[in-house]
């Protein structure tokens, strides 16, 4: 572990040298690529701003809520379909149409409906982490022991029973994938909603910066989203490592 971070720092300490240089030996025009003191410069002008952090709580908002409402829904969804053979058949085709849509292809038809508030951004979200968790219940559904699901029938437990004690702890694993890789796409589509609709948030701010001609706090803004990614997958593998610390994949890793 401490050899990993400590090859991690050194990398991001590498990745900062090179960008400190490209621009001081004119590589590349400072007005488009800042050094890095400058960029750090930027950011803690930006930590300094009460408005900085509003934008921050507005895409957490959009980030937290919109999860929430695919994580219910597609847990729901996908475990009684999965449950139901005859409910698979009708909806395989749909799913498998609505699926590869992008979100960003809604956003026309969401600025129409809906205008440029947070509900807008919620519908992009929860589009597209909804199918994100939708499939990997329904593939975690497919998993189930069918030795263990008759010998559960045999034992006179009933459908609800089956789901909590057989199929739930075979899908969790799935689920919890689902989420991890959820959260990713929420925040990319929450800040994206920002960026192209002008929702409160964070991708406004970049926006407004970006046509200011605010190049270094730009660049400082890109930053933040990109630890707020990072700090948001570290969380996610942390839950599905304390989650699913019963299970053979975790007990392996920790091993390692």
């Amino acid at each position: 572990m401490r050899g990993r971070l400590a090859l991690g720092l050194a990398g991001l300490a590498g990745f900062l040298l090179i960008l400190e240089v490209i621009p001081r030996l004119g590589l590349v025009s400072s007005r488009y690529l800042p050094p890095a003191t400058e960029i750090v410069g930027a950011l803690g002008r930006e930590l300094a701003e009460t408005a900085f952090w509003t934008a921050l709580r507005d895409t957490l908002n959009g980030w937290v809520l919109g999860l929430l409402i695919a994580a219910v829904a597609g847990i729901a969804l996908g475990l009684l379909i999965g449950a139901v053979p005859l409910l698979r058949e009708l909806t395989a085709s749909t799913i498998e149409f609505l699926r590869p849509i992008p979100s960003v292809a809604l956003i026309p038809l969401v600025v129409v409906l809906l205008g440029t508030g947070l509900e807008s951004k919620l519908v992009l979200v929860v589009y597209a982490a909804f199918w994100q968790i939708l499939v990997q219940v329904l593939y975690g559904v497919r998993d189930v022991d069918p030795v263990a699901d008759e010998t559960a029938r045999a034992y006179g437990l009933d459908r609800s029973a089956r789901i909590v004690h057989v199929l739930w702890p075979t899908a969790l694993p799935f689920v919890m994938t689902g989420l991890r890789l959820a959260a990713a796409v929420a925040l990319i589509l929450c800040v994206t909603g920002e960026l192209v609709i002008g929702a409160p948030g964070l991708g406004t701010r970049i926006a407004i910066a970006q046509t200011s001609g605010a190049v270094a706090d730009m660049y400082a803004l890109i930053v933040v989203t990109g630890l707020l990614g990072v700090a948001i997958n570290v969380g996610a593998r942390a839950v599905e490592r304390r989650a699913l610390r019963w299970h053979q994949s975790v007990r392996s890793e920790a091993a390692v």
